[in-house]
C-alpha cells in the first residue's frame, strides 16, 4: 500500500508539480506526517522532490523531471493514454488531463535526442552524464528557443540556496560543462548560471523578449582539455559537500545508508588528481581502486615535501 501512495504522489506531483502536503494527504487518505516521510524516501531514491516552507510554499517536483525513458514502449504508452482518455471523458478531471499530456510529451521526449541550436554555444567534449541532467538540459534549452522566464533553486559556490526567476538567452558549453546565460531578476543583471547547480527548474509560462548582449562580455576565461575519462565514486563528508556540488553538480550527488556518494565520469588527467586532493580527507575515492593508489601516492610525496627539513633532513 506504501508503494502504491507513493506511485500515487509522484504522479501527482508530475501533474500539478507543486501542491501542499495536506492536499497529498487528504488525497491518499494519510497523515502529513507520513506524506513528508514518503517525500523523503523518494528522494533517497533519485527522485528531485523538494519542500519549500512559507506562504508560497510547497512539496514540487522539477520540471526537469520525466520518467526514465523505456519505462514503457511505445504501445504500452498509446494504450495508458487511451485508457486515460476513456477515463477522462467519464470524470473530466483536470489533474488527469495534466497526466495525459505529461505521458504524450514523455512520448515526444524518446522519439527524438537534444538538438543543437543557434542558441546553444557549444565548446569542447562530454564528460557523459545522467538522465536527470539530460532532461534539465533539455528544459533550458527549450526555455532559451522559446524565451521562457524559469523559476530556479539553485546552489551557489558558497552552498548557498536562493530562489531565482530567470530570462535564459544562451546554453554554453565550456571545459565540459554546461552554464545559461541568462538575465537574473534578483540581481536585474546577466548572470552565467552553471546547470549542474541547479536543484531544480519550473516553467513559469512568463514569456519575454529578448534582451540586448554582446557575446564577448560572456565570462568564458575556463582552462580547458580533453582526455579520456574515469567513472568514479568517492565518499563525501558534509564539510566536502559544497565543494562537490560545485565540482560535480548536485544531480550527481546521491545519499545511501545515511552516507553522501557521488558518481560521476570525469576526465581522467593529471589534473584530476589535483582536484580531488584540494577538497582535503572530507573527500574520498571509493572507486575505481587505480584512482585511489594514484591519490594516495600523491598525498604521501606531498606529505614527504613537507616532512622534509631546510637542511635535507627529513623530521623524525
Amino acid at each position: 500500500m506504501k508503494y502504491q501512495i507513493m506511485l500515487g504522489i509522484l504522479f501527482t506531483l508530475l501533474a500539478k508539480r507543486k501542491v501542499s502536503a495536506g492536499y497529498l494527504a487528504s488525497r491518499y487518505d494519510v497523515s502529513v506526517r507520513s506524506v513528508y516521510r514518503y517525500i523523503d524516501e523518494m528522494t533517497v531514491a533519485g527522485i528531485p522532490i523538494d519542500v519549500a516552507r512559507g506562504s508560497q510554499g510547497g512539496i514540487y517536483i522539477s520540471d526537469a523531471f520525466k520518467l526514465p525513458k523505456g519505462l514503457m514502449t511505445k504501445e504500452e504508452y498509446g494504450r495508458a493514454i487511451d485508457a486515460m482518455l476513456a477515463m477522462n471523458e467519464q470524470l473530466s478531471d483536470p489533474v488527469l488531463a495534466s497526466a495525459i499530456a505529461k505521458l504524450s510529451a514523455q512520448v515526444k521526449s524518446e522519439q527524438k535526442d537534444l538538438t543543437l541550436s543557434g542558441n546553444i554555444l557549444v565548446d569542447s567534449g562530454t564528460w557523459g552524464d545522467t538522465q536527470r541532467f539530460s532532461e534539465k538540459l533539455a528544459l533550458v534549452e527549450r526555455a532559451v528557443e522559446e524565451k521562457e522566464a524559469l523559476d530556479i533553486d539553485y546552489i551557489s559556490r558558497e552552498g548557498e540556496r536562493t530562489q531565482r526567476r530567470i530570462l535564459p538567452h544562451l546554453l554554453v558549453y565550456k571545459q565540459n560543462i554546461w552554464y545559461v546565460y541568462a538575465f537574473c531578476r534578483k540581481r536585474e543583471a546577466f548572470r552565467l548560471f552553471k546547470l549542474g547547480r541547479m536543484r531544480s527548474l519550473l516553467r513559469t509560462g512568463e514569456y519575454f523578449e529578448a534582451l540586448p548582449f554582446r557575446r564577448e562580455d560572456i565570462p568564458l576565461n575556463f582552462w580547458h582539455d580533453d582526455e579520456n575519462t574515469v567513472q568514479a565514486v568517492f565518499s563525501v563528508s558534509p564539510e566536502a559537500l559544497p565543494f562537490a556540488e560545485e565540482w560535480l553538480g548536485v544531480e550527481n550527488i546521491v545519499h545511501r545508508d545515511e552516507k553522501c556518494l557521488a558518481e560521476v565520469s570525469l576526465p581522467d588527467d593529471d589534473t584530476l588528481l589535483g582536484k580531488i586532493l584540494s577538497a582535503g580527507a572530507g573527500f574520498k575515492v571509493l572507486s575505481p581502486a587505480s584512482l585511489a593508489e594514484r591519490v594516495e601516492a600523491a598525498a604521501r610525496q606531498i606529505a614527504a615535501t613537507y616532512s622534509s627539513r631546510p637542511d635535507g633532513k627529513t623530521k623524525d
